[in-house]
């Protein structure tokens, strides 16, 4: 039997691999698809409306559009990594096994960057939107707040996060209906000054421009970071091995589908102004609310994107880094107490890690949200790049695939969308993730002078 033989139950593919199964396996497609929602966010266009605004000339809805059509590629070479490599290391155990352990293990270490600060980030978010709705609170105070509740569901199970997801995306998807009812309402009865349902949001001939485009193309891949998360709940899947393949692309699309429609509606009722000044850009959206209905409305919209943000999706954040953590803690390439799996069959010692980190690093960067996205873009950007080079080599030059479109026209323009992203990033991101290499480099180098192995033996697959 091969890890490609499609009579295989997931469990046999699993151990064909040489591991035995340890997380629950019974999370279905249709979870797949809810936890990627609520991890790339259906409302995330809310907070940064005003910004994508400024730099894409009032054209928000092309941004995302153009993101779709860039991630796509980096969509489809996950899907077919994850369809022949089933486990739960995302791009950690798609290089490692289509390339190189050594490749796998930095790509992991890339990864990880992203993954251990994505839900700092999402903290520190979460905790600038309570002190706007209750002044004077501490900042730290809220972020501690989030880490805990979400340990706590993490910890509780998968059928605890799977419940959640399933909450927290109905409450989302209720106020995108609600938005879309207040703004159509307001655009028909012309109770906003200026505004007027337009084209000119996805297409304005007139001020699309190369530079624009690239500067677009930066934002809207950014905007997407998250549908990668499925992949880390490969080993939990019901699905078969294309389950975490399909719940990405379906997920992506959607996801898009959802940004486009608010924004375009959103754009509609900014009535065509050219920008939004510094002090507007943060709360543009929720001002656009309050002119089209009233500061209630308002109230409500704010509060639901701080606990989308703080909650559902850093609990996203959150499982995901600690499959992670625990994928390359039983490859031994991070210490073994993080593949401790709990009565409950989740990866209690790495989620605890994470939720510790988390706690420790909103303390530290509270305030500075632009650092921080910064290191989460670079952790991404270059894992995403090793993926699309492990499908080629996987592929291509191990398996000798003839289905040249998929294996290799894709990988390649998946990466070069990525390294163009990525060759422009700010500065700050450039340099933060070399640092993190040259560290992942050392950690690579000590382990191989103490002698430990990266490869598993028959003996430690079946322990």
């Amino acid at each position: 039997m091969t890890q490609s033989d499609p009579a295989l139950t997931a469990q046999q593919e699993l151990e064909s691999l040489g591991y035995k199964q340890q997380l629950k396996r019974s999370v279905s497609t249709v979870d797949l698809l809810i936890y990627g929602l609520v991890f790339m966010v259906p409302i995330a266009p809310w907070a940064i409306f005003g910004v994508v605004y400024n730099a894409a000339g009032g054209m928000v809805p092309l941004v995302y559009l153009i993101g779709l059509v860039a991630m796509i590629f980096t969509a489809l070479a996950y899907q077919q990594m994850a369809k022949s490599i089933p486990l739960a290391g995302s791009v950690f155990s798609y290089v490692g096994r289509g390339i190189h352990p050594t490749a796998g293990f930095f790509a992991g270490w890339a990864i990880l960057l992203d993954y251990l600060l994505v839900p700092t980030l999402l903290y520190v978010f979460a905790a600038e939107s309570m002190v706007g709705i209750f002044p004077d609170t501490p900042r730290w105070v809220w972020a501690l707040v989030f880490v805990a509740i979400n340990t706590v569901v993490n910890l509780l199970g998968i059928g605890s996060l799977k419940l959640m997801n399933r909450i927290f995306l109905a409450i989302e998807l209720i106020f995108v209906v609600i938005f879309i009812v207040i703004a159509v309402t307001a655009l028909s009865g012309n109770t906003v000054p200026g505004a007027a349902f337009t084209i000119d949001p996805l297409w304005d001939a007139s001020k699309v421009t190369g530079p624009l485009i690239a500067s677009a193309l930066s934002i809207a891949v950014l905007s997407f970071l998250g549908f990668d998360g499925i992949s880390t709940m490969s080993e939990e899947a019901t699905g078969g091995r294309n389950s975490a393949g399909r719940a990405m692309i379906l997920a992506l699309i959607i996801v898009a589908v959802l940004f486009i429609v608010q924004t375009w509606l959103a754009s509609a009722l900014a009535g065509g102004r050219e920008s939004f000044s510094d002090d507007e850009a943060g709360n543009a959206f929720f001002t656009i609310v309050q002119a089209a209905s009233n500061s209630g409305w308002m109230t409500a919209f704010l509060v639901v994107n701080v606990l989308a943000v703080g909650i559902a999706n850093a609990m996203a954040a959150q499982a995901a880094t600690s499959r992670l953590l625990f994928s390359m803690s039983r490859d031994r390439q991070l210490p073994r107490f993080l593949s401790t799996i709990n009565k409950r069959q989740v990866p209690q010692n790495a989620i605890l890690l994470v939720s510790a980190l988390s706690a420790v690093l909103v303390l530290f960067f509270v305030g500075q949200i632009d650092l921080i996205s910064a290191l989460v873009n670079f952790g991404a950007l270059f894992g995403f790049m090793l993926l699309h080079i492990a499908v080629i080599v996987f592929y291509i030059v191990k398996k000798k695939s003839k289905n040249y479109l998929l294996h290799l026209v894709v990988p390649v323009i998946g990466f070069l969308i990525i390294g163009y992203v990525l060759l422009n990033a700010a500065i700050e991101a450039k340099i933060g993730g070399l640092v993190w290499l040259v560290i992942g480099a050392a950690v690579f180098a000590y382990y191989k002078v103490t002698g430990r192995k990266t490869e598993l033996t028959e003996e430690d697959a079946h322990a």
